[in-house]
C-alpha cells in the first residue's frame, strides 16, 4: 500500500464538501434521521449497489441519475427503507430528491438518494421533507460527524474514514462514512456507504477504481447472510484537488485505488466489528490458493458460516466448521493439503487433526478480534474476509426489529 495518511474526519474532509444532518422522527423522536451531502462543484460519480432482485425505490433512484456519471449531492434517511411500497415509493424517492435539489439550488439529475430502515412502511412524507430541508439548512464543512450519526439503524459506533495521498505533487484526500449493522452480507452489485474525494478522474477509472474497492472490503464481509434491498456504495469526486486528471492506468490510478480500497476496508471492518449483538470481529485469511476467485470464495464461506461463528461465540476450536464451509464455498481445492489455524495454533494439518493445546486456542478465541487462517498450499492467491460471531443477542435485536 502507498502512503496513504488516516486524517481525521470523514465525508467532509476533502475539499468542497459539506454535510448537514436533522431530526425527522421518522422511526425515534429526537434522532437525527436525515442527512445531506453536498459537493460545492459538479463532481464525477459512480456507485455500486445490491443484486437483490427486490431493489428499494432509492436504489432505483439512484442508479438511473448515476448512468451520466455525475452528482453533485445525496440525500439519506434512516427509519425507512422505502422498499416494496410500489409507485408511492418511487414518488417518495423523487420527492426526496426534488425538495434537496431546490434547496441545494441544484439540477434533481445531480441528487442522490438512499434510505434504510424497516421494509415495506410507508415513509411519513410530511415530517422526511421538512427534515431534508433542516438538513440542508444545518450544511457546514464540519458537518460530516453529524451525518454519519443520522444514516444509523441499529449501529452502535459511527463509522467513518478519512486519508490523505499525494498525486502529481498534489495533496488529495478521500473521506468515506457508512451504516451497517445487521443484513449485511453484500453483493454488490442494510449497507449504505458514501464516499468522497477531491482527485480529479475520468468517469471510467472512478467507477473501476470502486468496483475494486468494493470487491475487496465490502463484498467480503458478512455478518447474517442477508443481502439487503438497499445496499448502496457510492463515490463523489470534484477534482478540487487541482492533480493531474487520472485518465488510465498508471501510478496516480494505482496509488487512488489502493488509497480508495483502503478507505473501503476500514469502513468494511468497522460494519463487521459493530454487527448486531456481536462480541468478536473475526478475520479469515485463505493464502496460496489456485485462484483469486477460489481464495475469496473459500473466504466468504468460512466468514459467512451460522456454526463457525457460533464456535467463535463459544470460544470453541471446532475447526471441522471452517473446512466443511470451505468445502461447501464452491473453490476448487484438494482437501487433504489443508492447514487452518485460530491466531498463530495450528489446529489442522494437511485436512486432519493434531494434537494442538485447547488452552490456547480457547484464549485465542477470548480475545475480542480472532484470526482465521486457511492455507490451501495450491496456489499464490489470497483474500481476507471479516465477520463477527453469532450471539443471543442478534436474535433477540431481529426478534423485535419493527417494534
Amino acid at each position: 500500500m502507498h502512503d496513504c495518511l488516516l486524517i481525521p474526519g470523514g465525508v467532509t474532509a476533502p475539499a468542497g464538501f459539506c454535510a448537514g444532518a436533522a431530526a425527522a422522527e421518522i422511526k425515534y423522536k429526537s434522532k437525527k434521521d436525515v442527512a445531506v451531502l453536498y459537493s460545492e462543484a459538479p463532481a464525477v460519480a459512480a456507485g455500486v449497489f445490491t443484486k437483490n432482485i427486490v431493489k428499494a425505490a432509492p436504489v432505483l433512484v439512484s442508479m438511473k441519475h448515476l448512468t451520466d456519471g455525475q452528482a453533485q449531492g445525496v440525500v439519506i434517511n434512516s427509519g425507512n427503507a422505502n422498499a416494496c411500497n410500489g409507485e408511492q415509493g418511487l414518488a417518495d424517492a423523487n420527492a426526496m430528491v426534488n425538495t434537496a435539489a431546490e434547496a441545494l439550488g441544484i439540477e434533481e439529475e445531480l441528487v442522490l438518494v438512499a434510505s434504510t430502515g424497516v421494509i415495506g412502511q410507508p415513509m411519513p412524507m410530511e415530517r422526511v421533507l421538512s427534515g431534508v430541508k433542516d438538513a440542508v439548512a444545518a450544511m457546514n464543512p464540519s458537518g460530516g460527524n453529524q451525518a454519519a450519526e443520522a444514516i444509523m439503524t441499529t449501529d452502535t459506533v459511527l463509522k467513518e474514514t478519512a486519508c490523505e495521498i499525494t498525486l502529481g505533487g498534489c495533496k488529495v484526500r478521500i473521506g468515506g462514512m457508512a451504516k451497517g449493522s445487521g443484513m449485511i452480507h453484500p453483493d454488490m452489485a442494510t449497507m449504505l456507504c458514501f464516499i468522497t474525494t477531491d482527485a480529479a478522474i475520468l468517469p471510467s477509472y472512478l467507477r473501476q477504481a470502486l468496483r475494486q474497492a468494493v470487491d475487496n472490503s465490502f463484498n467480503m464481509i458478512s455478518v447474517d447472510r442477508d443481502t439487503s434491498t438497499n445496499d448502496t456504495a457510492v463515490i463523489m469526486a470534484n477534482g478540487l484537488a487541482g492533480n493531474p486528471v487520472i485518465n488510465g492506468d498508471g501510478d496516480d490510478y494505482r496509488v487512488f485505488r489502493d488509497a480508495l480500497t483502503e478507505v473501503c476496508v476500514t469502513l468494511a471492518k468497522s460494519m463487521a466489528q459493530d454487527g448486531e449483538g456481536a462480541t468478536k470481529l473475526i478475520q479469515v485469511t485463505v493464502r496460496q490458493a489456485p485462484t483469486l476467485l477460489d481464495a475469496r470464495l473459500v473466504a466468504k464461506a468460512v466468514i459467512s458460516s451460522n456454526l463457525v461463528k457460533a464456535a467463535v461465540f463459544g470460544k470453541d476450536a471446532n475447526w471441522g466448521r471452517i473446512i466443511c464451509a470451505a468445502g461447501y464455498s464452491g473453490a476448487d481445492f484438494q482437501p487433504d493439503a489443508v492447514d487452518i489455524f485460530l491466531g498463530d495454533e495450528m489446529v489442522a494439518n494437511k485436512g486432519c487433526a493434531v494434537d494442538f493445546s485447547e488452552e490456547r486456542a480457547f484464549n485465542i478465541l477470548s480475545r475480542d478480534s480472532i484470526e482465521i487462517t486457511v492455507d490451501l498450499h495450491q496456489g499464490s492467491f489470497e483474500a481476507t474476509a471479516w465477520g463477527c460471531d453469532l450471539t443471543y443477542d442478534y436474535v433477540r435485536i431481529n426478534g423485535d426489529y419493527r417494534t
